[in-house]
């Protein structure tokens, strides 16, 4: 058995403020089902027996109707290839309700070879001498352990776990999302031939038989140094390797020290570091400015670098104060903040007992969840 996982496309993610030209779409967003339909292509090349989607397929649980046609273009691919589609949902299109009818319900329908767990409840199906294990994306962080007691393993197969959350092994929780869980290390059971994981976006390997296949593109600058891409896995013989996939390229153009220096020099040096860089066109690329001051005046001037920016899709300039660690980016990345942790940090600083530290801690988390769900819904339909 030779199979391909993939996982967190976020597709219908929309960034930035430049339009394509000929659609009048988003352009990040074209580019990102753009990419995912390159993707599927670079997969069936591979010839795999299998492509494991271990969730976020969508960016919301209302999909853009771009959405849902660019799956349904990637699934007639994978059915004149002959490959089967497993997939899980993640915590971004997973309901929040059981009853709420799921954007997989749609896609099942199709013709192709597909298998969707998106129920709340534990799956499996089999193809050739591998058994998928699905746990999909839970409403509770408990459903987890329920779901993994009703796994009975093959023994004449290989046992594959198909599962989204975010192992207690990754000590970095910049990923706290709504409807984010923590996977217990012994759900991740050393008893499986291979552990396909979703929802850590850098590609990273956890326990022996368990990996985060990391997501196809970069979905924030907080990501610029994460590995992207697909994993190639012979369960049986346990062998895993990374898979290049279609994406636009995220550049770290590195830190200009801005001490001493006039804000010309400074746009000068932004300039001759993004091009040292050779960029594709209309790829993502950012730069720290160390020290800029009040005595840089006005600070950067965005005109100068018009020609620069032209040619990239986004540029960040990210600033570090003179004379504090604090960095804050110059354009304001509002997909970028990481809310909940924000919150925490935030808490922490407060002279409250550990009683009441606890509790509005879990009460503050449970609101702020919920407005973020509800802004990501009323932005899905606004589209």
């Amino acid at each position: 058995m030779k199979l391909v996982h993939i996982a967190d496309t976020h597709l219908g993610l929309a960034a930035f403020s430049r339009l394509d030209p000929d659609s009048g779409m988003n352009l990040r967003e074209k580019q990102i089902y753009d990419n995912f339909l390159a993707a599927i292509d670079e997969i069936i090349r591979h010839k795999p027996d299998v492509l494991v989607h271990a969730g976020d397929l969508f960016d919301t649980v209302k999909p853009k109707t771009r959405a849902y046609t660019t799956v349904l273009e990637a699934l007639e691919r994978l059915h004149a290839a002959g490959i089967p589609l497993v997939i899980i949902a993640g915590n971004h299109s997973m309901t929040k309700t059981r009853y709420t009818t799921s954007p997989f319900e749609v896609l099942t329908y199709h013709p192709s070879s597909i298998t969707a767990a998106y129920r709340f409840r534990y799956e499996k199906v089999e193809y050739g001498d591998t058994v998928f294990h699905l746990i999909p994306n839970m409403l509770r962080p408990e459903d987890y352990r329920t779901a993994f007691d009703q796994v009975e393993f093959s023994r004449g197969h290989n046992n594959v776990l198909v599962t989204h959350g975010l192992a207690t092994a990754i000590k970095d929780k910049r990923l706290a999302t709504v409807a984010e869980h923590e996977l217990d290390g012994t759900i991740l059971s050393a008893d499986f031939d291979y552990i396909a994981l979703g929802h850590y976006h850098n590609q990273s390997q956890i326990t022996d038989n368990a990996w985060y296949s990391g997501s196809t593109e970069y979905l924030t600058y907080g990501e610029i140094r994460d590995e992207k891409g697909g994993l190639v896995v012979d369960p049986g013989r346990h062998e895993v390797a990374s898979l290049d996939l279609p994406r636009t390229p995220m550049y770290e153009c590195g830190t200009v020290p801005c001490d001493g220096r006039h804000t010309r020099e400074i746009t000068e040096e932004i300039i001759a570091r993004v091009e040292q860089k050779r960029p594709e066109k209309l790829s993502m690329a950012q730069v720290t400015l160390d020290g800029l001051s009040r005595e840089h005046g006005k600070g950067i001037d965005m005109h100068d670098l018009a020609a620069v920016r032209e040619q990239l899709l986004d540029l960040k300039i990210r600033v570090i104060a003179k004379g504090g660690e604090a960095v804050a980016p110059l354009q304001q990345d509002v997909r970028a903040i990481d809310y909940l942790r924000e919150f925490s940090v935030f808490l922490n600083k407060q002279q409250l007992s550990a009683k009441q530290k606890e509790f509005v801690a879990r009460t503050g988390r449970e609101v702020l969840a919920t407005v973020m769900e509800q802004h990501r819904e009323e932005a899905a339909d606004d589209h």
